[in-house]
């Protein structure tokens, strides 16, 4: 592991507003890149109460004048609800306000529910212009060889890193043609994930942006002083995500002492599965479960998350994960 980063979804907790979210979002940043963390990534979702990250570029900017090291980007920007030259120039624009600071991470899905995806996009295409559409991006953000009749300004020659975000192999085999680094969801998706890296690493072809195929992946982590309150802190996102997939999402709700008496068996073991890629409890039983998980996948980059109604225990957690994983790459 040559790095560890952080993802925030800028969740909004029950009994607080999306001003209070923001905020939030700001205070991690900064414990974030005082703790060593090398990314930071906010991810673009439409249409959740408990979600306050929608206007991720603009998140992004606030993230960046927060903080002066920190790598800050999107893990992702949906880029079927977006204009490619748009991206090109909002984060051609980022760039060129903080330099080397902005990644570009992309994905294929709406991030949301299909309604709200034909109120972003106006019209809907039934065929899949995905690939076309990264390297259309790309064009705007390179050093043209030739004078273009589209230029993205801010963001030409700005060249932005640009990554794939995948939880399918689809995106693994795009990440390895285009010779770009790839990032897998594990943190909610771990089904593939094993099977993914195999197709990424077997079959990335080089290019100018990438000599060699580069993997993050992505784990949940809640850590506390004890097993057991770690394991209640986590009741608020295993709540969450049970409510999303019920089709009942709200804010991020309080934890509770019994999750089993809040969540139908079938839908509990449905989401245990979905955040299996993680690792919860005191300072030991982490660092032993997050050992596991890089021995199990030599990830080149880690990068964790975690969705936690306290604040102060939020920024606990991230800050005892730090801790680990700089133990855990020192120990190579």
């Amino acid at each position: 592991m040559k790095y560890f980063s952080l993802l925030d979804l800028a969740p909004i907790p029950e009994g607080q507003t999306a001003s209070d979210a923001l905020s939030n979002s700001v205070a991690l940043a900064k414990l974030a890149e005082a703790s060593g963390y090398h990314r930071y990534w906010l991810a673009e979702h439409h249409n959740m109460p408990g979600i306050a990250s929608s206007s991720t570029a603009v998140l992004i900017a606030h993230i960046a004048a927060a903080t002066s090291t920190l790598r800050v980007g999107a893990g992702g920007i949906m880029l079927p609800n977006h204009a490619p030259l748009v991206v090109a120039e909002q984060f051609g624009t980022l760039a060129t306000l903080y330099p080397n600071r902005i990644d570009l991470g992309l994905g294929r899905a709406p991030g949301t529910d299909m309604a709200t995806a034909r109120a972003l996009r106006r019209h809907m295409s039934p065929e899949d212009g995905f690939p076309q559409d990264v390297q259309e991006l790309m064009g705007y953000l390179a050093v043209p060889d030739s004078p273009q009749r589209v230029r993205a300004i801010p963001g030409e020659g700005t060249q932005v890193p640009v990554w794939i975000l995948g939880s399918s192999l689809y995106g693994a085999q795009l990440a390895a043609h285009l010779g770009l680094p790839y990032a897998f969801a594990s943190h909610f998706a771990p089904a593939m994930l094993e099977q993914a890296l195999d197709v990424y690493r077997t079959t990335f072809q080089p290019s100018k942006a990438l000599a060699e195929p580069y993997v993050m992946m992505a784990a949940g982590v809640c850590a506390a002083d004890t097993d057991a309150e770690a394991a209640r802190l986590r009741t608020s996102q295993q709540l969450g995500f049970a409510r999303l997939r019920s089709g009942t999402p709200g804010k991020l709700p309080e934890p509770v002492d019994d999750v089993t008496q809040e969540v139908p068996p079938a839908v509990l073991e449905q989401v245990n599965y979905a955040l299996s890629c993680s690792a919860t409890g005191s300072r030991e039983t982490v660092k032993s479960q997050l050992s596991k998980i890089l021995s199990a996948h030599q990830p080149d980059e880690l990068m964790v998350t975690g969705m936690i109604h306290d604040q102060t225990a939020r920024l606990k957690s991230f800050e005892i994960a730090a801790e680990i994983l700089s133990e855990l790459r020192k120990a190579g």
